[in-house]
This record gives structure tokens, sequence and C-alpha cells, in this order.
């Protein structure tokens, strides 16, 4: 019995130091680096979707530009699309110590378990751009309007149509973003509240008959699940119509869509493309916009999302409260996550420069 006391003394002491160790960002080796010091000089994991699209890779390196800048080290993981590799790896940058973390979800419900850990760890949770649902253990949301996204895109396509005007009917196909984006609904719910009128009075027909947002989601933002979407559409129901809009939700998408409507002969002088919209002002779409194919996206300054995201992780690790500007829109199921909420602005041939250029987003050169 002696022995065994002995022993669990032992184990307990082991453990008290471990913790006095790691409340002071050590380890009993003497720790890394990027784990040492105090709030300020600590690790901040962050978590990205998936290096496939250049939206992300741009949202990791301003995350990890603008944290760094207010003196903290950054852990910086993709996890390309697959939900069980980015639990993985959350639950990596826990084991590690980082004293924050900043999600973009790839599912938006498979957290759940380890935020858990987060919060048993006292380690704050970002949702950046994707809000989190099912979960008490998310502090703060850091976006865009996204239901002012899809305002953005159904208003282009009612100005380039002259519905506002009278005329019609005009044919549309509409498109919606992955089914596990708590966005996705967003997006389509402001674009629906603009065109629903239209299509009530059949000023615009949707040949399709999708009009449903579980009809019309694309897994995983994936412009090829588009690209097929769009070429079975296209067969089935335009052998002797045309397609005069699409509402796409993001560039991705959109180029997918393009792709389709192109093998289809349009972009043709017998088949002008549809007005066809976007987001997120990717360079390959801005490009397209330029030559005339894609008609518009809706520019998301990330430069200032990642400073909305950095400046809620600073002031919640030195004990302030993060500005925030929406205390009431997004109820994740668990509770009302308090959100700092950013303006997106559509982009077309007109005005890109002006926004794009002279705003520093690219320059001159890069669109060429």
């Amino acid at each position: 019995m002696r022995n065994r006391r002995a022993a669990l003394a032992a184990i307990a002491g082991a453990a008290s130091l471990a913790l006095t160790l790691s409340a002071c960002g050590q380890s009993g080796e003497g720790g890394s680096e990027e784990s040492k010091g105090s709030a300020k000089g600590g690790t901040i994991g962050i978590a990205m979707p998936t290096k496939s699209s250049e939206r992300w890779i741009a949202d990791g390196n301003n995350v990890v530009k603008d944290l760094e800048s207010k003196g903290y080290k950054t852990k910086l993981v993709f996890g390309e699309d697959d939900p069980d590799q980015q639990v993985a790896q959350i639950e990596n940058l826990i084991t590690q110590g980082v004293k924050a973390l900043i999600v973009a979800a790839i599912d938006n419900k498979s957290l759940n378990n380890v935020l858990q850990q987060a919060a048993d760890a006292k380690i704050p949770v970002i949702a950046y751009d994707r809000l989190i649902l099912g979960t008490k253990n998310v502090d703060y949301y850091a976006s865009f309007d996204n239901s002012k996204v899809g305002e953005l895109q159904a208003n282009y396509i009612v100005e380039k149509l002259g519905l506002a005007g009278g005329k019609g009917p005009f044919n549309i196909e509409l498109f919606a973003g992955s089914n596990d984006d708590n966005n996705t609904k967003y997006f389509f719910n402001g674009a629906m509240s603009v065109l629903q009128p239209y299509i009530d009075s059949k000023k615009l027909v949707v040949q399709s008959g999708q009009t449903g947002l579980t009809q019309v989601t694309t897994l995983r933002w994936d412009g090829a699940t588009a690209q097929k979407r769009m070429d079975d559409i296209l067969t089935k129901s335009y052998s002797s119509k045309k397609v005069d809009a699409v509402l796409s939700p993001y560039d991705g998408i959109s180029i997918g869509i393009l792709s389709a409507l192109k093998s289809d002969d349009y972009g043709s002088k017998s088949k002008p493309l549809p007005v066809l919209t976007g987001q997120d002002a990717e360079l390959a779409s801005v490009k397209s916009i330029i030559a005339d194919e894609q008609t518009m996206t809706v520019y998301k300054d990330t430069r200032e999302l990642a400073k909305v995201a950095s400046n809620m992780v600073d002031a919640a690790l030195n004990g302030k409260t993060p500005e925030t500007n929406d205390t009431k829109t997004y109820d994740n199921g668990a509770k009302v996550v308090p959100a700092y909420l950013l303006q997106p602005v559509s982009v077309d041939k007109a005005n890109y420069e002006k926004v794009l250029v002279d705003g520093g987003y690219y320059t001159a050169d890069e669109l060429k």
C-alpha cells in the first residue's frame, strides 16, 4: 500500500509540474520556441479548408501576416476539403498548446468534439467566414454580410436583363454552394429574395425546374461538379432554348459552368454567353470578366477579414471584448455567435480597375 501511495504521489507531482510548465507555455523538455511566452508571444492555430482555391491560400497568408505583425507566432494548416483531416489538424494544434484557434470549417457540423477539447483547454475559437454549427464552443464569428452577397448577385442579373423595366421572360438556372457550409443558405436566400418575385411572375423561367436549395447545391464548391450539372441541364432542358442567366455563388463554380456553356457553343455569335455571376474575385474569374465571359463577381477583401479575425484573437487573449456589429443573426443551433460582418462589393468589367487594381488587391500586370 505504501509503495502504491508513493507511486500515486509521484504521478500527481509530475502532473502538477506538467500543468505548471504548460501554463507557462513550456514543456518538461524545454518546449518549442513557438509555444513559449505570454499570450502576446504565443502561437495561434489557423485552420483553412483547402489549397485548391486561391482564395483560401490568400486568407491563410493574410491572417498569418496580421497576427505576426501583432507579435504572435502562427501555425497555418489546410484540410484539403477532408473534414476528418481538419479535425485531426485542429486536435494537433490543441496538443501543441496554441493560445487561440481561427477556423474556416470544411464541414460545419464535424468539429463539435474537437472544439470541446479546445474549450477544455481554455482556447478561444474564432469561426472564420464559415459559421461552425451545433456547438457552444465558438466564441466569435468573422465574415462578410452573406445575405448581401446573394442580393448583389441577383440584383446584377435583374439589372442586366432589364427585369425591373418589364423585360422578359428570360431563362435562368440556379446554383448554390456546398450543403455543409452554413454560408450557402445565406447566399442563396439573399439571391432568391430578389429573384423569386420574377420567377413567380414568370419573367424568369427555370427550365430545369430545379429551384429548391437542396436541388442546386454544389458539394465542396467544386467547379467540376458544377460543370457536370450544367452539362446535364443543357442536354435535358435547353435543346431548343437558350440560357439567359446563371446564378453562381462562387468563381470556381462559375468557371465550371462557363466550361459547360462553351462546350454547348455558347460564346458564339448565334449563342451569346448568359449573365453569369460569381464571388471572391479570384484571378481566373477576373480575367474571364475582362475577356467578356463571366459577367461579374462579388469582391470580398480578405485582407480586411484577416484583420477582423486577428483583432478578435488579440482582444480575447488580452481580457478585452472583441468588436462585433451583429449579435442577433448567426444562431448556430447552440448559441447566437457574436459576429463582425464586412460589406461585399459587386465587381464587373466597368469597375474592376477602380476596385481591384486601385485598391491594391491585384496589380495591372497580374490581370494581363
